[in-house]
């Protein structure tokens, strides 16, 4: 069946794009192949609807009008001006930019629809460079569930309903009319009028629960004028410290705490050899103030304020009073890790999409079976069956002078793709507003990379690229979903969809000015070949190392910046975040990167899974859901009462009992019962620096 509907719906856009003028649904139905299996008239109209919604949905703009003058039946047809790509050039460094922006989504869910509009772009001759400046890697990750329906709902403007529920708080139900998403630091918010409250509010989409429902009916959601989504998710999240702690360090510990630290004053040698130094540390609220300190042991004790100080005496007394439970965490080792979820089957509407994006790629270059097979993540089988559909359409008429010529027989023998005879579908399809925003972001991403932040061409492709993209006088409002304005009418300028839905999309990364100099040192150095020497410090332990490294690339993702390069003190291919480097010291020596050596695949994030890496299981109040935001979880299971037992993989256990001693009562350690154990005495050592009697 749906390579039956692909065929008719193949069928109808080549008879559209063909006609000089509008054909009625009569017409259509006695010329389309396909249409005939309809029995009745009822099944024909919902077959026929059905094919413009999803052909509309696909970008495609069908157009209505005038049809039989005599019954005034309404008639369609696809102006070429409105389906096809405009011409666009680009000079080299614009591709180069264009294809970098690219790669920013194509780990992420509209990776899709960037390799899509690639795709169009080189079947019309244009140079996009996927494959320059080799050394600079943006992406953008879209881990949340949440993102494509809410995606979705800002590009067709229509209001949303999900369940949402804040670190700490119940379950709600919020009713919301999205104006648009934002990227902050890694993760997505969303940011709209809430029905229920009366006012704007932003909702981080990792913290949605379940899925979104979409709203199909009433009318479209209206952005006030002038409003910046980007400022509203700036100002809807927490503010900005306004009290300062007392703190002692031991010295050379505690240097998460001395980065953020007003002041830093050094202490003198204690009888026992050990220094003390005095720290102010800035914070707004005090159970986020015993958190941050409370990771670190006894090595940092809260001097005041006294409110911090009692507060923080409780927290480790809960801890320190904790009894690890070894039937639990036998329990927790039988427990199996859930299934990896199964790949999606190709959908009609994708087919469709595939199809019309190939004929045009393949009547202007030379492609192969196991090119496109990988380009789309298909099977070499399934290309072969596309090409076979494709063999089956045409002009109406069906004579083998009408229809596409395959050369089916060397696409199985040698993997040649050699298709005729199909001038109808020889330029590609306008870019949808989906491939358009995916690039247009992608390049808003490219302005925080050095070397190309400050480019000319990243200014001149951006406004190429909108050119391109954008309605044609007259043309259907199509912004890639089912609520644009039907064809024949204009858009309107400033309400062309590609400029509402680039408009209401953002990505903010926010370096300090010390880690942008950082930045554009490692890209300095990268271009001239040169080692680096840099002061760390661990992401796992408090510590910090020195480290020679041969820098390979740049990396930004998830909100942080990376250099990515050889280690000379492990001996392997490292990513160091650009905010632990303390120190950094350009060599006067060249970088030495090992033949073996091979950049990172980022395809499953910074931080991936080992078969080596220890297993260890949490038990987290509602309170500290925001851990299975933040960290690498390989398992979360909903618990009684709001919480969750999150199994966390790490190559440093030491590094989750620093998590522990931060949650207190908001976390418990289950497995393995070595760990708990530790969190326990690691506790009960930091207790004693405030005064309470000994828990033996």
């Amino acid at each position: 069946m749906s390579s039956k509907k692909t065929e008719r719906q193949l069928n109808l856009v080549i008879c559209l794009l063909a006609t000089r003028r509008f054909l009625t649904a009569r017409e259509i139905r006695t010329t389309v192949a396909g249409y005939e299996e309809a029995e009745g008239d009822a099944a024909f109209k919902r077959m026929f609807e059905r094919d413009k919604r999803e052909l509309r949905d696909s970008g495609i703009p069908i157009e209505t009008g005038g049809g039989d003058l005599w019954s005034g039946e309404e008639g369609y047809r696809i102006l070429r001006a409105h389906y096809q790509l405009p011409e666009i050039e680009l000079l080299a460094d614009e591709a180069a930019v264009l294809g970098l922006a690219a790669r920013a989504w194509r780990h992420a869910a509209l990776g899709d629809a960037a390799a899509g509009a690639l795709l169009k772009l080189r079947a019309a001759g244009v140079p996009v460079d996927t494959d320059a400046a080799p050394a600079i890697t943006p992406v953008l990750g879209t881990d949340e569930p949440a993102f494509l329906p809410i995606w979705q709902a800002v590009r067709d403007r229509r209001p949303v309903a999900f369940d949402y529920r804040k670190p700490g708080d119940e379950v709600a139900r919020r009713r919301l009319e999205p104006w648009g998403v934002v990227n902050v630091q890694g993760h997505w918010y969303v940011a709209g009028y809430d029905r229920d409250r009366g006012a704007q509010r932003v909702f981080r989409l990792g913290r949605i629960v379940g899925a979104v429902e979409i709203a199909s009916a009433g009318p479209p959601v209206e952005v006030p004028e002038g409003v910046d989504v980007r400022s509203v998710v700036r100002r809807g999240r927490r503010g900005e410290p306004q009290n300062a702690a007392r703190v002692l360090v031991r010295a050379d510990s505690a240097h998460e705490l001395r980065r953020g630290a007003l002041r830093i004053v050094p202490g003198e040698h204690t009888a026992g050899g050990l220094r003390w130094d005095r720290i102010d540390l800035p914070y707004t609220d005090v159970a986020d103030l015993v958190g941050a300190v409370a990771r670190f042991g006894d090595r940092a004790v809260i001097e005041a304020p006294e409110s911090a100080r009692d507060a923080m005496a409780a927290h480790l007394a809960e801890l320190a009073a904790r009894d690890p439970d070894p039937e639990t965490a036998a329990e927790t080792d039988a427990e199996a890790e859930p299934a990896a979820a199964t790949r999606r089957h190709s959908a009609s509407s994708e087919q469709l999409r595939r199809l019309l994006m190939l004929v045009p790629y393949a009547l202007s270059h030379d492609v192969r079976v196991p090119e496109v097979a990988a380009h789309f993540g298909l099977s070499q089988r399934q290309v072969l069956k596309d090409l076979s559909l494709l063999w089956m359409c045409g002009l109406p008429g069906y004579t083998p002078g009408d229809l596409i010529d395959v050369d089916l027989e060397a696409a199985e023998a040698t993997g040649e793709i050699i298709i005729g005879n199909a001038d109808t579908l020889a330029q590609p399809l306008r870019l949808t507003a989906d491939e358009a925003a995916s690039l247009v972001v992608g390049v808003e991403l490219l302005g925080e990379l050095p070397g190309v932040a400050d480019s000319e061409a990243l200014k001149r492709v951006g406004e190429k690229l909108r050119a391109a993209a954008a309605a044609p006088s007259g043309a259907a409002d199509q912004a890639g979903g089912p609520h644009g304005a039907r064809g024949g009418e204009a858009a309107e300028g400033p309400d062309d969809p590609l400029e509402r839905l680039t408009g209401s999309v953002g990505v903010r990364i926010e370096l300090g000015d010390d880690v942008r100099d950082v930045q554009r040192r490692c890209d300095e150095a990268l271009r001239a070949g040169q080692l680096l020497h840099l002061r760390y410090l661990s992401g796992y332990v408090d510590e910090v190392t020195e480290r020679d490294v041969d820098p390979m690339g740049l990396v930004v993702h998830d909100g942080h910046a990376f250099l990515e390069g050889w280690c000379r003190l492990r001996g392997d291919v490292r990513l160091f975040r650009l905010d632990r480097v303390l120190d950094l010291t350009v060599l006067p020596e060249p970088a030495e990167v090992p033949a073996r050596a091979r950049r990172r695949d980022l395809s499953e994030g910074v931080l991936q899974l080992s078969a080596d890496d220890a297993r260890i299981t949490l038990d987290l109040e509602p309170s500290a859901r925001w851990v299975t935001e933040e960290y690498l979880c390989s398992s979360v299971r909903e618990a009684e009462g709001g919480g969750v037992r999150a199994v966390l993989r790490t190559p440093a256990p030491e590094w989750v009992c620093r998590l522990a001693l931060r949650l207190g009562s908001q976390g418990r350690v289950v497995a393995p019962i070595e760990v708990a154990e530790r969190v326990r005495e690691e506790a009960r050592r930091a207790l004693s620096a405030y005064g309470a009697a000994d828990l033996g």
